[in-house]
């Protein structure tokens, strides 16, 4: 791995006041912030991990992004999947090499993006969107992971069905997902796992008793809270604002249904 970037990557840029920036390098370009300046072309004569200053004295770190940054980070136009959620998602799911994963609503791409990452070069994601502009903007984003070649993308919406079968899981982040659980079912291998994505209580109930009747077993409802900390030595205490509640997050798995025994 290179010990210097490069033009045409993506880094981040760690301010000693804890900013981050994400920036692709370009020649003749320059991060212009309220604290100053960094030439881009000085960026990539700086190894990763060694110290920068912007113009105005002020210090800073060259990193390479992570997962957890490029989520957070991304170009948005609806709400995103958090990494505090996306990281048990990928757990329960058991995303692995090799895996196809259906998606029921892209969105901006967080959950999409940690998940082609996953299934490696041997796996395939397929993602259902309906509004072009959001499947644009998410195409960018995968783009900027260099995961949009994991991806199959259909500009479509999910009423009007599914194509895929035999997938390894399926994750749903819908306005209305009851309705479609079945449908998704369909896609799974038996055995295969779900992830409902649920902002409300009233909702998750619906789903559970949707699935309980589709065909799943083994589910479960979790909520993940997490609460930073501020991590200066002297004064160790919790951040000023956290992301508590995000979603409740449904777990399944399909099993045969008498009808098909």
């Amino acid at each position: 791995m290179n010990k210097k970037p490069n033009y045409s990557e993506w880094i981040k840029v760690y301010t000693s006041g804890g900013k981050i920036y994400i920036i692709k390098l370009q020649r003749g370009a320059r991060l212009e912030t309220h604290r100053g300046y960094i030439d881009h072309s000085e960026i990539v004569s700086t190894e990763y991990g060694k110290k920068i200053r912007f113009s105005s004295g002020e210090g800073a770190f060259i990193l390479r992004p992570g997962i957890d940054d490029n989520s957070m980070k991304i170009k948005r136009m609806t709400q995103i999947v958090y990494p505090k959620d996306i990281g048990f998602i990928l757990l329960k799911l058991n995303v692995k090499e090799g895996d196809y994963i259906l998606e029921a609503g892209l969105g901006s791409a967080s959950m999409c993006g940690a998940l082609a990452r996953y299934v490696g070069n041997s796996g395939k994601i397929f993602t259902y969107e309906k509004r072009e502009e959001f499947l644009k903007t998410s195409m960018s984003n995968l783009n900027k992971w260099n995961v949009l070649n994991r991806v199959v993308f259909h500009l479509q919406d999910v009423e009007d069905g599914f194509k895929e079968s035999e997938m390894d899981a399926a994750f749903i982040d819908l306005p209305h997902p009851t309705p479609q659980i079945s449908n998704v079912r369909n896609c799974l291998k038996f055995g295969g796992r779900l992830c409902v994505l649920c902002p409300t209580v009233n909702q998750s109930s619906q789903v559970i008793f949707e699935m309980n009747d589709a065909g799943f077993t083994h589910i479960e409802m979790w909520e993940s809270i997490f609460r930073p900390f501020k991590t200066n030595p002297d004064r160790i205490r919790p951040v000023d604002m956290i992301y508590a509640h995000t979603a409740y997050l449904i777990f399944g798995q399909k099993i045969y249904k008498e009808t098909e025994e």
